[in-house]
């Protein structure tokens, strides 16, 4: 005779061990509500994966070509050195933008500007002797543009999304980023190798242009009633109200020091030729990434945490000591491996800093703490180019990555004593997050 449920059980729910398990792993999956819920997320997503994938390429292919021109760990690391003047100046001041213009306009003429700057980058790969003078022009002008665009498509987000999903948006953004810095740069040692430098230029310009055309279809996104025209008076309200909200001092303080101290991606080139494994490169560009999409994959449980401040300290200490165990291994699957475990550490405090960030901060400022936001998670990688190459070319390229996830731990630790307001978070109870919670219900009634 075969076994049927008890009558008392619930008809959707499967009896037995195995529906337990089955209902275990479904809990780890991310949470699609946001995706079913929202067209615009789900064009907004699409187009994202699309142009991140292209991007990706570009983010490779450009330090394999100035490594060739010049030979030199320094000029790699000036990239980041030439891109931080703009990332500052225009990350502010598009924040303003984003909360005084239309958001999809704003969106749309960045990601076509983007994309004639990766013309001009293939047009100069494709010259007899390309110079190295246009690829930092080109890279100044596509951070001015990105920083720019960024706080617009961040502050659209919870415009689009109902405020209990925004953590699921978090995650499904990590992974639409994480699907294209997997491909994308794993794609990029293949192409750059074999192919040329100008077939990554390429790629990624036909990106552009397709997301472009899914931008024009979004939904228009006007300024809110409340909002003020862009001015260095209204960055200045924004970073005030910053500055008044310490757990959010918290998560760009972790955040800036883990990516300065810790960002090894300047001397990837280096240290593949230093491990004699050149056909590692684009596996160590994509092995970062790896670990985030690992943790994208099985985010469902990110729902359930409530202290958020703790999860972003663990998760950027574990960054720390990941790199510096990367420094330090001989073997190149165990630095890969160390890479994966840094990328999934990332990510657990990626998620959990834009769920504070969303949750808790009012529509009419929500631009101008993108721009604040953008400094603290893109200015950290571009200095951190910097210090790498820096240090690689006075201690060398090892020495270089382990002291960097060493000293990135122990300023973490510090920033946990010294923030105590971010470790005491809890999404239930901050005033920030239930004012916004109860707005956002009432505008829904209205």
């Amino acid at each position: 005779m075969t076994e049927t449920s008890s009558p008392d059980a619930p008809p959707d729910e499967p009896a037995g061990p195995s529906a337990s398990v089955l209902t275990g792993w479904r809990a780890l999956l991310p949470d699609l509500a946001p995706w079913r819920a929202s067209p615009d997320f789900r064009r907004l997503w699409v187009a994202g994966l699309i142009t991140n994938f292209g991007s990706f390429l570009t983010f490779v292919a450009l330090p394999v070509q100035i490594k060739e021109l010049t030979g030199s760990a320094a000029a790699v690391g000036a990239i980041g050195a030439v891109e931080l003047v703009p990332l500052v100046v225009f990350g502010l001041y598009g924040g303003a933008l984003a909360d005084a213009w239309d958001k999809r306009k704003l969106i749309v003429r960045t990601e076509a500007g983007q994309g004639v700057l990766c013309a001009v980058l293939l047009v100069n790969a494709l010259m007899p002797d390309p110079a190295v003078w246009p690829l930092y022009v080109v890279a100044a002008f596509t951070s001015a543009l990105g920083a720019v665009q960024r706080p617009a498509l961040d502050s659209l987000i919870p415009r689009i999304v109902a405020h209990e999903h925004l953590p699921a948006a978090a995650s499904l953004n990590s992974l639409r980023w994480q699907v294209g810095g997997v491909a994308g740069p794993a794609l990029a040692g293949v192409v750059v190798a074999y192919a040329g430098l100008g077939w990554a230029y390429a790629v990624d310009l036909v990106t552009f242009a397709v997301s472009v055309a899914l931008g024009v279809g979004l939904t228009a996104s006007p300024a809110s009633k409340e909002a003020r025209r862009p001015s260095w008076a209204a960055i200045a309200e924004g970073a005030r109200y910053a500055w008044g909200r310490k757990e959010l001092l918290g998560t760009y303080a972790v955040d800036l020091a883990a990516m300065f101290l810790a960002m090894p991606l300047a001397v990837l080139p280096f240290l593949a030729d230093e491990l004699d494994a050149d056909w590692s490169l684009g596996l160590m560009y994509a092995a970062i990434p790896a670990g985030s999409l690992l943790v994208s994959v099985s985010s469902g449980w990110t729902s359930r945490v409530h202290r958020h401040g703790r999860l972003v300290v663990l998760a950027a200490l574990g960054w720390g000591v990941a790199i510096a165990a990367a420094g330090v291994a001989g073997n190149v699957w165990l630095v890969l491996l160390c890479f994966v475990l840094a990328g999934a550490c990332d990510m657990v405090s990626g998620i959990f800093r834009g769920a504070m960030w969303n949750q808790t901060i009012p529509d009419e400022l929500r631009g101008r703490l993108a721009g604040i936001e953008l400094l603290s998670y893109s200015v950290g990688p571009q200095l951190g180019q910097v210090r790498a190459g820096g240090t690689a070319a006075l201690a060398g390229v090892r020495a270089s990555v382990w002291s960097g996830g060493l000293l990135c731990a122990g300023a973490v630790g510090l920033l946990a004593l010294c923030l105590p307001t971010m470790m005491r978070y809890d999404v239930r109870t901050n005033e920030h997050a239930v004012r916004l919670r109860e707005r956002r219900a009432a505008d829904a009634g209205d």
